[in-house]
């Protein structure tokens, strides 16, 4: 057996865990950088909406941020503290539920800024412009580079020339994906470099997400020292928004073998799907770790593990273990709770994984369950 833990939990596979202790333990990190730079820290809605949890993040962090009015007003119900949203484009249908429940607007050109500024100042709330830096910091990652050449995301420092600011507060930038604190360093170089005339303009400056804070070679310190270096420099208030770092390593998806068959390799028919359950294992793409096992060929016996839909290539990926498998295994798969619960789908009418949550004292709580009426209920 590769996951013994769960051998014994009385719940029907597949589903997530998020392990509360290791979420607190981010948590706290994340408090620990808030306080001795003096910056906000904002849950990124987008990677990880499990709302179950959000008075426990709550106790930490200043609030979240959303990419849309449907994430603004979940975490408008359910969280206190802070309320921003940035969404490329605002619909007309939306933007006065989005005044009257975020604070912080943040629009993606001065087209939609000059639209909707009206309503947005006299709701009494924060508007913010998104930059492009154009500082390209990825590598192997252009799918989500927002400084990539024909990016939409962002305006660029030429198009600031005769553009009346009457009205705007804030500047966001949103450059790094899973990275260290040296790249937000070159960044910020960067962003500096083209936007001087602009900042010393602003009350508040917003670095955006993909901070790795949470990682273990994570450079904490830098960080902490840069925020704390541009908040003195520019006197503005500073704003991140970390998604995957809240809960890196907090969570993970249980599933269980159900048949075993050899097409020049061994492959495990599973009761997840990559496709449906972890979408960022084929559209990253990345193999996620498996407790108990290693990459291919180090170990006695090596497996493909691929899901239950009709896709080919629903491969979650190859592993080896040092016994063989049985149908009936259970397996567990790390770093689950980020780009999961929020991306997954059902196509092929495959159930959604249940939400699990393993308290700090190590009881196991089936937060949801899912059924065929969630199927059903997103068709017509």
């Amino acid at each position: 057996m590769i996951a013994s833990k769960y051998n014994n939990v009385d719940i029907n596979t597949p589903y997530y865990v998020l392990d509360e202790c290791a979420l607190i333990s981010n948590l706290k990190l994340l408090r620990r950088v808030m306080d001795e730079s003096g910056c906000k820290i904002l849950l990124a809605q987008k990677c990880f909406s499990m709302y179950s949890v959000y008075p426990l993040i709550s106790k930490y962090l200043s609030g979240l941020t959303a990419s849309g009015l449907y994430e603004a007003r979940l975490g408008h119900e359910e969280m206190t503290g802070e309320n921003h949203v940035f969404c490329p484009v605002y619909l007309d249908c939306e933007i006065d539920e989005v005044v009257d429940i975020c604070d912080h607007i943040v629009f993606n050109s001065f087209n939609q800024f000059y639209k909707h500024k009206d309503k947005v100042l006299l709701g009494g709330k924060s508007i913010g412009l998104r930059v492009n830096p154009e500082c390209s910091t990825q590598v192997g990652h252009e799918i989500y580079d927002p400084c990539a050449s024909g990016s939409r995301l962002g305006i660029k420092r030429e198009l600031f020339d005769g553009k009346c600011l009457d009205g705007v507060e804030g500047i966001h930038f949103h450059t790094l994906c899973e990275q260290n604190s040296d790249d937000l360093v070159t960044t910020l170089i960067a962003f500096e470099s083209k936007f001087a005339d602009i900042i010393p303009l602003m009350k508040w400056v917003n670095f955006g997400g993909g901070h790795h804070i949470t990682r273990s070679d994570y450079d904490v310190d830098l960080l902490i020292s840069a925020i704390k270096d541009f908040k003195q420099k520019y006197n503005v208030e500073v704003y991140l928004e970390p998604g995957e770092a809240v809960v890196l390593n907090a969570g993970y998806l249980v599933g269980t073998i159900h048949d075993i068959v050899h097409n020049d390799m061994d492959i495990a028919i599973v009761d997840t799907s990559a496709a449906c359950h972890m979408p960022d294992v084929l559209e990253v793409p990345y193999k996620p770790v498996i407790i108990g096992g290693a990459d291919a060929g180090e170990k006695a016996h090596t497996y493909r593990f691929g899901g239950a839909t009709c896709l080919a290539g629903d491969i979650i990926g190859d592993y080896s273990f040092d016994n063989r498998l049985e149908i009936g295994d259970k397996f567990v798969l790390c770093d689950m709770a980020l780009y999961t619960m929020v991306k997954n789908n059902t196509f092929n009418g495959m159930p959604l994984p249940s939400i699990v949550i393993e308290h700090v004292d190590g009881s196991m709580e089936l937060v949801k369950e899912f059924s065929y009426n969630d199927f059903k209920s997103r068709l017509s």
